[in-house]
């Protein structure tokens, strides 16, 4: 019998056993209230506490066995364990029932464990985003020993096809050729970007003022839910559709115009990109909207101004804090897609200002350096964490902007 089969098993006796406990504990407690004897707790926190204490230790001792056994420190005999948590329900359940009083405050210990799992919790989330900083780090540092901060975030061209040979043991003068300049790849990054916000937010505000302050309920009930299914495509059918569709109608069209755009732009994804995010940027925004006060309506209203007026006065300035939250969210969304640039505009680093030509973006090179044959050691894939360490340092600064933004409205407009 496997270990984690063994804590499952001892897991699934403790739940019953659980409840059995709480039954007698809430029938002993119902005695004293059924003979108008003053009780502090409800009969129900009286089972609940000694549920706590039967339950709570056995688990906690069956879960660090199966720590202890996964991480290899050590590997808890079966038998062990069944004791250990015979044991300790056993020891709880007569604590609990022994415990238990008409003045015995249970409602505080029950909520005091509550407490201290929600903050258990908060923690879990906390610890999971330090340990992924602290993977990040560990490795960038690496990266940045090698090659060097400065010269990665000032470095104007990308050309690591050579760092293999270092990770191979065959370093020299080829080796040493390696550049690892990031400023083309995050320029591609914010060039794509920006085309997909200048899609996504104008189209998606002004559906999403339109269906909260303009629309008819039958409309909006119909549209919203239609709008919102773009956000259930896959981004690999949206990078088909760049590919195949958007940018040959984008070459096209360059060549209308007398222009030259080669077929792995950075308009095609960016474009269709900015399709794909209509749908988070309108049902924020819409949401946020929705959300202020009808009060502020009805006296601007009452005031004699039109819709388009109080729209624009009233309701956008009360509702900038949750369009900027939503505007940030969506930026996010572009930075982190990989497959419709991998479609469309490919894998050429390229440093222009010129949106008809390829470009690429940090995500795309993190894929493409991670999934090549190259050792984890190399050069190529450790840049992955040196673009990821310096995408997180960019994003913790938008993430600062944005919420002293927020905080100044929000002081201004409550």
């Amino acid at each position: 019998m496997s270990l984690g089969n063994l804590i499952f098993i001892v897991l699934g006796g403790i739940v019953p056993l659980a409840y059995i406990a709480y039954i007698i504990a809430s029938r002993k407690a119902s005695v004293w209230e059924n003979q108008n004897i003053s009780i502090h707790s409800r009969p129900y926190m009286h089972g609940w506490f000694v549920v706590v204490i039967m339950g709570v230790p056995s688990m906690v001792a069956a879960v660090a066995a199966g720590l202890l056994h996964v991480t290899g420190i050590y590997s808890v005999s079966p038998f062990i364990l069944i004791a250990a948590c015979i044991v300790l329900v056993a020891s709880g359940f007569a604590f609990g029932l022994k415990k238990i009083s008409p003045d015995f405050r249970a409602r505080n210990k029950v909520e005091n464990v509550i407490k201290w799992s929600l903050i258990a919790a908060s923690l879990v989330s906390i610890m999971t985003t330090v340990g992924i900083v602290l993977s990040i780090l560990f490795e960038a540092l690496r990266f940045f020993d090698a090659v060097g901060f400065w010269n990665f975030i000032t470095g104007t061209k990308w050309n690591p096809d050579t760092a293999f040979l270092s990770g191979a043991g065959r370093g020299g003068e080829q080796a040493a050729n390696a550049d690892f300049g990031a400023v083309p790849i995050f320029a591609g990054t914010f060039m794509i970007t920006f085309i997909a916000m200048c899609v996504a937010v104008p189209i998606g505000l002004f559906s999403a003022i339109f269906l909260a302050e303009y629309a008819t309920p039958r409309f909006r009930k119909i549209m919203k839910p239609l709008l919102e299914v773009l956000a259930g495509i896959p981004t690999v059918v949206y990078g088909f559709f760049a590919a195949i569709t958007v940018s040959p109608l984008v070459v096209k069209a360059a060549a209308f115009f007398g222009l030259e755009a080669a077929y792995t732009n950075a308009l095609s994804p960016g474009l269709v990109m900015g399709i794909m995010i209509i749908p988070l940027m309108s049902s924020l925004s819409d949401d946020v909207i929705n959300a202020v006060p009808h009060s502020l309506r009805e006296g601007s209203l009452a005031l004699g101004t039109t819709v388009a007026e109080t729209t624009k006065r009233v309701i956008l300035p009360a509702a900038l804090p949750g369009i900027v939250s939503a505007f940030l969210l969506s930026v996010s969304r572009a930075i982190g897609e990989t497959m419709i640039v991998v479609m469309a505009a490919g894998l050429r680093p390229n440093l222009t200002a010129n949106p008809l030509e390829g470009m690429t973006t940090v995500t795309v090179r993190i894929v493409d350096s991670l999934t090549g044959d190259q050792s984890f050691d190399s050069l190529e894939t450790l840049s992955a964490f040196g673009l990821g360490f310096v995408l997180l340092i960019l994003t913790l600064i938008l993430n600062i902007i944005s919420t002293i933004i927020v905080r100044k409205f929000r002081e201004k407009y409550e």
